[in-house]
């Protein structure tokens, strides 16, 4: 049983499965039901007193994998897998509604940025690319034409960053190393293989895993 405030709410904290947090929002009792029914996120507008689903008009939807509450059950925190350009809705772009540096004391920014973080976003715009097609999408093109057309292309790039590796510069294999990244996230997804399963494989060869 969770306990919200005198004003029916509960605090929601969403974090993304790489562990970083996107944003903090308010649920009433029946957004929390719809969040679990739906397995999307739903907050509570206090300025419109209403419920939303969050990123519904924008396909920054967010997928819900985890709930948990802390020790009192007044908040609760969220995993989700966030698809689209990011959480933060007032700055167009960002990954999370967290970018404003206010100190980082001996830190590089990039210190505390997920790794996974690139891979992770283009990730979810190539699934949401194929819940949402868009006209002139080359991802839906490969999407549509299937399997086939999408080994293919990965193969190609395949081929091309062998080529590239053995040329003497870095940019060009930089180049073809992302566009067979691409390619091999696109078949990801079509095949419904998610980071996560590829994470706990690498895991479990170093002898390493989460589960």
């Amino acid at each position: 049983m969770l306990k919200y405030d005198e004003n029916g709410l509960i605090t929601a904290v969403i974090q993304d499965v790489q562990g970083r947090v996107l944003m903090i929002a308010s649920m009433n009792e029946e957004a929390f039901d719809k969040t679990l029914q739906t397995g999307e996120t739903w907050f509570y507008d206090k300025e419109k007193a209403k419920i939303y689903n969050k990123g519904a008009q924008t396909g920054a939807v967010q997928k819900v994998r985890r709930i948990t509450a802390d020790c009192n059950r007044s908040s609760i925190l969220v995993i989700v897998d966030q698809y689209g350009s990011g959480a933060c809705e007032h700055k167009s772009g960002e990954y999370s509604c967290y970018h404003n540096l206010i100190m980082s004391e001996g830190l590089d920014p990039s210190d505390f940025q997920p790794k996974r973080d690139a891979l992770s976003w283009l990730y979810a715009t190539i699934e949401d690319r194929r819940r949402s097609p868009k006209v002139g999408s080359y991802t839906n093109y490969l999407m549509e034409n299937g399997l086939d057309k999408i080994l293919t292309s990965v193969g190609e790039e395949a081929v091309e960053t062998i080529i590239a590796a053995k040329s003497n510069g870095n940019e060009e294999l930089i180049y073809e190393v992302s566009d067979l990244l691409y390619h091999l996230l696109v078949l990801l997804v079509y095949r419904k293989i998610s980071l996560d399963d590829i994470w706990e494989e690498l895991l479990s060869r170093s002898g390493v895993s989460d589960s």
